[in-house]
């Protein structure tokens, strides 16, 4: 059966948006697991389905589709949304203004965060785990959790053995990589375990950030 998420946020199927965001923010500041010692595990679970029922009731347009249909097909998450990510915006400040931790959002988030790199816990400050606000502090996840939609940068490396008088003369290689070429130049005077440094080539190779770095060998 499709989830019941008026009843999930404790309003009734007439109730605004504004009623709506209200109830969010206040549910969500109940069950931070900070505030429920030793209940934890059932807090972050009643945290997820609080984000998932304002994810749709929160975005004008999902809300329709649910009301019309009582379902949607990607329910998707609160940071897909200019409406639900300002919310959860102002969230983050509750909890910062109220001395709790974010932390556990890495947990909420888990699979949205995997492979980003990015972490709320190392977001937070003093030490990691507290966010501290002040008086005119803005937090915006445009910037913060946009982090999380960009491709995560690795580099790659590559072994590459050339002759002597390639090492002090200098010379061009072509490098396939996803069967694409690109041209590598030797600097002359190179001696083994030089690294040449082709600065983003994965941009051009996987459509991803990186560089590739190629170790030279000299014989």
């Amino acid at each position: 059966m499709a989830k019941d998420y008026y009843r999930i946020l404790g309003v009734p199927r007439n109730a605004s948006a504004q009623e709506i965001k209200k109830a969010y923010r206040k549910l969500a500041m109940q069950y931070h697991p900070d505030r429920n010692p030793g209940k934890e595990k059932q807090a972050n679970e009643k945290f997820k389905e609080i984000n998932e029922a304002y994810a749709i009731l929160g975005d004008p347009q999902k809300k329709k589709q649910y009301d019309q249909f009582g379902t949607v097909g990607d329910i998707g998450d609160i940071f897909g949304s200019p409406a639900t990510r300002t919310t959860f915006e102002d969230l983050m400040k509750d909890f910062g203004g109220a001395g709790l931790g974010f932390s556990f959002l890495d947990d909420i988030f888990g699979d949205l965060l995997r492979g980003t790199g990015f972490s709320f816990k190392v977001y937070g400050k003093r030490g990691g785990t507290r966010f501290e606000a002040w008086p005119g502090q803005t937090i915006n996840l445009d910037e913060i959790f946009g982090q999380t939609r960009k491709p995560y940068r690795q580099n790659v490396r590559y072994e590459l053995t050339i002759t002597q008088r390639e090492a002090s003369e200098g010379a061009n290689k072509i490098l396939t990589r996803q069967g694409k070429k690109l041209e590598v130049k030797i600097p002359s005077g190179v001696k083994t375990g030089s690294v040449v440094k082709l600065r983003n080539a994965r941009q051009i190779t996987d459509g991803v950030p990186g560089d590739i770095l190629i170790r030279v060998t000299v014989k």
